[in-house]
């Protein structure tokens, strides 16, 4: 039943933000331009509900056609001086304003504002048996892992973290996280890992 009530909260209230999105888009999209010539968005693939594939959208921060830096145990490199971030691209990141067109996301039926953070594609062969629970609800906007944790937990505890949530969803875990989200943006904690 949650699951019902939690998809119509997810589109009535992203319906409600599509103006503040709109206003974003129109104020961020020469920003990211003049900063670094090219597209507004970043559109990349992820793992969605049941394994599915799905494309992502975010305000784009890093520079054109940017290296994948990884980790050497496979996360993905994030760092305060990341020479792959413009100026714009570490505001909007550090506001979590990049997130924001995941709002379309959700309209679309492909995330939720609040579940485990999708994975690129490539990363689902690195499944372990236990993790592929996380793949039975929508990916989330934000989850248990970014709200209480963000960046400074690797990859692994990140999916821990996720199961828990899975195993644990409700309404009240949700709102906490809601909060614990905002106080987390608001106090920018854990921005960066490296």
């Amino acid at each position: 039943m949650y699951i019902f009530l939690k998809r119509f909260f997810d589109v009535l209230i992203s319906l409600m933000a599509m103006p503040l999105l709109s206003i974003m888009t129109i104020i961020v999209s020469p920003l990211i331009y003049f900063s670094d010539k090219g597209s507004v968005f970043y559109c990349g693939y992820r793992i969605g509900k049941n394994g599915v594939p799905f494309r992502m959208f975010k305000f784009r921060t890093m520079i054109v056609n940017a290296p994948d830096i990884r980790l050497p145990n496979g996360d993905t490199y994030n760092s305060e001086d990341d020479p792959r971030v413009f100026k714009v691209g570490k505001i909007l990141r550090k506001y979590s304003i990049d997130e924001l067109p995941q709002l379309l996301n959700i309209l679309l039926g492909t995330m939720s504002f609040i579940g485990p953070r999708p994975d690129p594609v490539d990363w689902l062969p690195h499944y372990r048996p236990e993790d592929m629970v996380v793949l039975s609800v929508r990916p989330g906007i934000t989850g248990y892992s970014q709200a209480f944790f963000r960046n400074s937990v690797d990859e692994l505890q990140k999916k821990e973290y996720d199961i828990y949530y899975v195993s644990h969803m409700s309404f009240w875990l949700d709102v906490k996280i809601i909060f614990k989200t905002i106080e987390t943006v608001i106090a920018r904690k854990n921005i960066n890992r490296c």
